[in-house]
């Protein structure tokens, strides 16, 4: 077993005071992925992709095992290209930096829009470098995947220094092109991946998102607004964030509900993760003492209770939690079983989420992964 970023699982009882109804998985390894996207003025069809995709592409992240555990999935978000930001900054601004809070990530994205500039590219791969906290794991796999439809090797900062620096670093760069497949090539776009051990891409960025509905999904929904129940916001800014969270739902909900069941599918499994607001998810680790919660940082509900009632309450919300997640997981088996036929009728190979992820799996299984269907 690896003795690296692993979280042991540990089944303990607090003195008095315990969650016991607590366990975290081993997390054997980590995935990091950076996504730059380029926001001129022609790349609102490339936004529109990413805000539609977001769930689809951590779905498919989340099938990655390394020694039978599931990775821990850590997305970092920049813009580039953008008249709107600072000259002296390459026009380059981070969006967050690498996190597991994937409402973060959702909010964010749907917060981007787009202005005439210049975009970057070596410049805004090399800031993704020196600003972004990247694993020194030789077992975690490192990607960074940046997207535009000008020429690579605009700016002062060379591609090929960024690029090469990248993969010297273990971060594999992915290109994407919007555009043309050979305008891509001989925009430098190829190269760059070829020196990042990467994978060269070209989408169709004007195309419209196509979501194919099942009979599922209305199954998967209502389940969802059930799984929006067991949250149990704490601290300052817990209402808030659980408010962001219905917001993302809404947000999800404005491709179609195939969109939102793609995102409930995520919210059914590990990778998602709000331990800094639910007192459920805080509870499943084993550094957090839910004594130190002030009475008045409680929900409503809560307030007065004693340690006893509290336990009972949250032991009670997670079951509650993890029986709706395996009933989202088994209906969406069916649905992707059912999915299998359409899609070969509703063929969508040109758009973002379909290359990062063809991409995506053939790099993690050279790496050491295998995939959970």
């Amino acid at each position: 077993m690896k003795t690296t970023k692993i979280s042991l699982v540990i089944c303990f009882v607090w003195l008095g005071l315990s969650c016991q109804f607590v366990a975290s998985q081993p997390t054997a390894t980590k995935i990091q992925l950076a996504l730059l996207l380029d926001t001129s003025n022609s790349m609102d069809g490339l936004i529109d992709q990413a805000k539609a995709q977001l769930w689809n592409i951590v779905n498919e992240m989340s099938k990655a095992r390394m020694d039978g555990s599931q990775p821990t999935l850590e997305i970092g978000l920049y813009h580039y290209g953008n008249s709107g930001l600072s000259s002296r900054s390459g026009y380059i601004e981070q969006i967050s930096g690498f996190t597991t809070d994937l409402d973060l990530i959702s909010e964010k994205l749907f917060a981007l829009t787009t202005n005439g500039g210049q975009e970057y590219c070596g410049h805004v791969i090399r800031t993704s470098l020196d600003q972004l906290e990247w694993s020194r794991e030789k077992t975690d796999l490192k990607i960074i995947t940046i997207a535009g439809n000008e020429a690579f090797t605009q700016g002062n900062v060379s591609y090929v220094e960024a690029c090469s620096r990248a993969i010297s670093e273990g971060v594999i760069v992915n290109t994407i092109f919007c555009g043309d497949h050979l305008n891509g090539i001989n925009g430098k776009w190829k190269h760059g991946a070829d020196l990042a051990s990467g994978k060269y891409m070209n989408i169709d960025h004007t195309q419209a998102v196509v979501f194919i509905a099942t009979p599922f999904d209305v199954k998967i929904t209502t389940l969802n607004d059930r799984l929006n129940k067991t949250y149990v916001p704490f601290g300052a800014s817990g209402a808030i964030l659980w408010k962001r969270q219905s917001t993302q739902d809404t947000n999800a909900s404005s491709y179609g509900r195939a969109n939102v069941v793609n995102r409930a599918v995520t919210k059914a499994s590990s990778s998602y993760r709000n331990s800094t607001w639910d007192l459920v998810d805080a509870c499943k680790d084993r550094k957090f003492d839910l004594t130190t919660v002030a009475d008045k940082d409680l929900p409503k509900e809560m307030k007065g209770m004693s340690e006893s009632e509290k336990k009972a309450y949250l032991e009670a919300k997670s079951k509650e939690r993890s029986k709706i997640q395996e009933e989202i997981r088994e209906l969406n088996k069916e649905r992707n079983t059912w999915l299998v036929e359409e899609r070969k009728k509703n063929s969508q190979a040109n758009t973002l989420d379909a290359v990062l992820t063809e991409a995506f799996r053939k790099q993690a299984s050279s790496n050491g992964f295998s995939f959970a269907e």
